[in-house]
């Protein structure tokens, strides 16, 4: 199976994040396919594009026929936490330039494509890998809801965050995440104040334990680029003329982000996997 030439940038950042976190919270990953479900995988050739520390691959790979997961910067972490599963391949590669010589049933890209060089160029090899009448699944962050960090935190981390070691952001990381809890718990429980900024965000907040907040802090710092999704941008990635009218769903979650679900029209030729 060819990879193509790397044409991303590597970023020791995502390797450092997954060699010291994990995520074990299958709610979430159930929130953000939906309307799509785990049952959609069974049975399956799916393709995973960005896995990370391979958390997602695996709820897949029990119910999966098989499974390609993808990912520039992490791929051996995900295959050493994944060594039980015989039905998964693991292949270092950039996935805006991925050639894997054929199509799968299902494409999932859960909270990757926002941190890509090209969003767009990586959502075209993604729509390429699917085969017609397959289902792609899209996960990112949303730029509407997001100013803070787009405009606060996002400047912060370049101008002074990306010198420090992992190992200090991540104590920066847990003290930020402490000081919120007090607020998250009181303030942001009050019903006549949801036009607060991420008041939806943080009833998932209240969910999660201690670490698994830290995580996303950290994830925030930590990456090198972010580039946030439009609803106008979602609209023209899950077009009708890409995808079959009735199935897509372009649906905001917790105000921070879109939950994008379509099944791809027939009529491309490529091969499939």
């Amino acid at each position: 199976m060819s990879s193509a030439p790397q044409t991303q940038q590597k970023h020791s950042e995502w390797h450092e994040q997954w060699s010291m976190f994990a995520d074990d919270e299958r709610f979430l990953f159930n929130d953000w396919i939906a309307p799509a479900t785990l049952e959609d995988f069974r049975g399956k050739a799916v393709l995973e594009c960005g896995c990370g520390g391979g958390q997602h691959t695996s709820y897949v790979a029990p119910l999966a026929a098989r499974v390609v997961a993808v990912d520039l910067n992490t791929a051996d972490i995900a295959r050493e936490r994944n060594a039980q599963f015989k039905n998964v391949e693991f292949v270092q590669a950039d996935i805006a330039g991925m050639e894997l010589g054929g199509q799968f049933d299902v494409v999932y890209c859960i909270g990757v494509i926002h941190h890509t060089d090209d969003p767009d160029r990586t959502f075209a090899s993604i729509y390429k890998h699917c085969k017609p009448g397959g289902k792609v699944i899209i996960w990112t962050y949303s730029a509407e809801g997001n100013a803070l960090v787009r405009f606060l935190v996002e400047p912060v981390r370049k101008l002074f965050l990306a010198r420090l070691s992992r190992r200090t952001l991540a104590g920066i990381s847990r003290v930020i995440t402490a000081l919120l809890y007090p607020v998250v718990h009181t303030i942001y429980r009050l019903p006549f104040l949801s036009f607060l900024p991420y008041y939806k965000y943080f009833q998932n907040f209240r969910r999660l334990y201690f670490e698994r907040n830290m995580l996303n802090v950290f994830d925030k710092l930590n990456a090198p680029q972010t580039r946030f999704t439009t609803l106008r941008k979602c609209h023209e990635w899950f077009s009708p003329e890409r995808f079959e009218p009735a199935s897509i769903s372009i649906r905001p979650y917790a105000g921070v982000s879109y939950s994008l679900v379509g099944v791809k029209r027939a009529g491309d030729p490529s091969p499939r996997a």
